[in-house]
């Protein structure tokens, strides 16, 4: 992967948390007036429709091979049911569990997203991602943290848990067709989640908000899962499942902020505690991000007068390089010393 394609993918997975995170705020805002699973299949909706209409204005310059095939059916398929499933079973477990239990719980997608990766589909997990993660989780832990009940088990916490897992199935699944198009992923997640969500809306008997708020809803579907569903595909393409959702963590103190601003609620002391260990955590995920490790084969040919006769003695021998992003093209740190130089130039003189 070039630099170029790297740092795209890096701000696309800060723009994907930014985009969500207005998902908290404004929705509590339309919560007062949208039932909570109407809700949901109006933002679902949003997402499809808005991303749709991008789709139509794409569709003819596309690449055909970019397109979904039967070969990504399997993949699309479960993540469309994995996108239904999880909803359902995290507001099973806010009903029948604690609010702060399923807040704490629900950071759990970051780690089950990094272990599902490296378990199930063998993706690459370095030591300095994991320590991301851990610190990452540290801090979402913190920040999530209301008093010592939050921490108390429940059947709640079980389905919490299990709606992270399903989450962090659906981040892999999507990453395996993440190199499809976009436009088209993002719409069939939208469209398929937000019309599942609206015949349980119907089922259940909830009550059918207003027209206007069902627009502010699709509105913000669109931008807070829409575009931020489409650039977390995007991001998927190069960084992977694991290192995405690591930088799609900075979600809750966006979302916590916007809630001070737009909510008028205070910002506690957790907030700016879990906030020096989040910058370690994406601190580790950049060094892990830009880091790139390889070695280089090197040709070394050596001209010397022995006994009065010119000898030419040719060899190679490789050796480890760190490449950083912001280094030009020249740029390298070369780990052979110039002893072992020395020492390589005579064993083959």
């Amino acid at each position: 992967m070039n630099k170029k394609n790297k740092i795209t993918a890096i701000i696309c997975a800060i723009l994907a948390a930014s985009f969500y995170a207005l998902n908290t705020p404004f929705s509590k805002l339309l919560l007062n007036k949208v039932p909570p699973t109407y809700m949901a299949a109006f933002l679902y909706l949003g997402a499809g429709i808005g991303v749709g209409i991008m789709y139509l204005f794409h569709y003819k310059n596309e690449d055909k091979s970019m397109r979904l095939t039967k070969k990504d059916l399997p993949y699309t398929i479960l993540m469309v049911v994995l996108d239904v499933i999880a909803p359902i079973l995290l507001m099973i477990g806010i009903s029948i569990g604690s609010s702060a239990n399923a807040s704490l719980l629900g950071n759990f997608e970051i780690v089950a997203t990094t272990i599902i990766a490296l378990a199930i589909f063998k993706e690459d997990v370095s030591k300095n991602l994991w320590i991301a993660i851990a610190l990452i989780t540290l801090s979402s832990i913190i920040l999530s943290f209301e008093g010592e009940g939050s921490f108390r088990f429940s059947y709640g916490s079980l389905f919490v848990i299990l709606a992270t897992m399903s989450w962090g199935f659906e981040n892999n699944c999507t990453r395996k067709i993440s190199s499809k198009s976009t436009y088209e992923i993002v719409t069939i997640k939208g469209l398929c989640s937000g019309v599942a969500s609206l015949i349980i809306s119907i089922i259940i008997g909830e009550k059918f908000p207003e027209t206007r708020y069902i627009a502010y809803a699709l509105l913000l579907g669109y931008v807070a899962y829409g575009l931020s569903i489409f650039l977390y595909v995007r991001s998927q393409r190069d960084l992977g499942a694991a290192k995405t959702s690591a930088y799609y963590a900075i979600a809750p103190f966006i979302g916590t902020f916007l809630s001070f601003l737009v909510n008028g609620e205070a910002l506690s002391t957790s907030y700016f505690i879990g906030l020096i260990f989040m910058i370690a955590g994406t601190i580790f995920v950049i060094i892990d991000t830009c880091l790139i490790k390889h070695t280089h084969l090197h040709t070394h040919t050596i001209r010397h007068t022995h006994d009065g006769y010119m000898h030419t003695h040719v060899f190679t021998h490789e050796h480890e390089h760190n490449h950083f992003l912001n280094e030009d093209s020249q740029g390298h740190n070369d780990f052979l010393t110039s002893r072992e130089h020395m020492r390589l130039h005579k064993n083959n003189l």
